[in-house]
């Protein structure tokens, strides 16, 4: 292979950065043909008795097959549309931020019911969440919280998440139950490893500390582990409350400014970014990615595919892939 003859090409590991590039290439091609040479012998075992079912229209037989089948198609699926996921850090893990927007307690549950929808979604990927930071509504819900998604492509899959989310529905804190229309917005960046090279000079840092509290007023540390890190130059913040020692949770953090630094110099580097930090648009009317509708009708809808569920509480079960597959096919179409 040729990216193999290239590692061990004398100089090689001379540009870190570039060689453990190519490294991440390299061990995802190999992933991909180990699944494809796995597909292929599965199919090779089973391909006389598929072909005795339909020879002799074995019905018992046929539902025998039916789980391999299944199993076989999940497995081609799974190579078809990794095959869309080729950017450098979409196999890396994801950060995502929720944040309300234009609604009050309305909105601030809407964060919360976004939160178990990619829950419920990464449990069915076999992907691990760990909330990082957490800030509760005044009255109910999430005001905002970052956590990562732990799992081979999580990025690749979840940027297409990225934008304002907009709910329709009778609001349970509405006493007159009247419709309401609310916003949150989904901020999504790779999870960048320490072998990324990013340059943070402490002067440039404002920390602070404060006590973690969990949601809903729980768990209240009584001293101050939280860490809260500014950096001055560009303003980005990055916080984290999930350790009750304050080194783990400065670990924490710096590994998240870290990531948004790196997002924030690779979109000025490109005309088109998957992000954007100055230019994100108000998390209000007019700048929805997708509406959720539950009242007078249930439909999901993503504005900028076309695609359409009616089963508007599937996809709050964490059935949101149709909605990642048609964003990346149409991603693959305008390249």
């Amino acid at each position: 292979m040729e990216i193999e003859t290239k590692t061990g090409a004398a100089g090689f590991w001379d540009n870190q950065q570039e060689a453990q590039k190519l490294m991440q290439r390299l061990n995802s091609l190999k992933e991909n043909v180990t699944l494809f040479r796995q597909l292929e012998r599965e199919l090779q075992d089973n391909q006389g008795l598929l072909d005795l079912a339909v020879q002799e229209k074995d019905e018992n037989l046929q539902q025998e097959l039916q789980p391999v089948l299944e199993r076989l198609q999940k497995k081609l699926d799974t190579l078809i549309f990794r095959a869309k996921l080729s950017r450098q850090f979409d196999r890396h893990n994801a950060i995502v931020t929720l944040h309300s927007g234009a609604g009050g307690t309305e909105a601030c549950d809407w964060v919360e019911m976004l939160l178990r929808m990619y829950n419920r979604w990464a449990e069915g990927k076999g992907f691990q969440v760990e909330i990082t930071d957490i800030l509760a509504g005044e009255e109910a819900g999430i005001k905002s919280i970052t956590f990562i998604v732990a799992g081979a492509y999580a990025y690749g899959y979840l940027k297409s998440e990225i934008g304002v989310h907009r709910l329709v529905r009778i609001s349970p804190f509405d006493a007159n139950k009247r419709r309401h229309t609310t916003f949150a917005s989904c901020d999504v960046i790779p999870e960048i490893s320490d072998e990324i090279s990013i340059e943070i000079n402490e002067s440039d840092l404002r920390i602070d500390t404060y006590r973690a509290g969990g949601h809903g007023g729980q768990h209240v540390n009584k001293t101050e582990s939280a860490i809260r890190i500014t950096h001055l130059p560009t303003n980005l913040v990055a916080q984290s409350q999930k350790e009750r020692s304050q080194m783990k949770n400065r670990l924490t953090a710096m590994k998240l400014l870290r990531a948004r630094l790196y997002e924030l110099e690779q979109d000025k580097r490109r005309k088109q970014a998957e992000k954007h930090y100055d230019d994100k648009g108000a998390i209000g009317w007019g700048s929805q990615i997708r509406s959720y509708v539950f009242c007078p009708y249930t439909l999901v809808k993503d504005h900028r595919t076309g695609l359409e569920i009616g089963n508007v509480q599937a996809v709050m079960d964490g059935g949101i892939d149709p909605f990642i597959e048609a964003f990346l096919d149409k991603a693959a179409t305008a390249k």
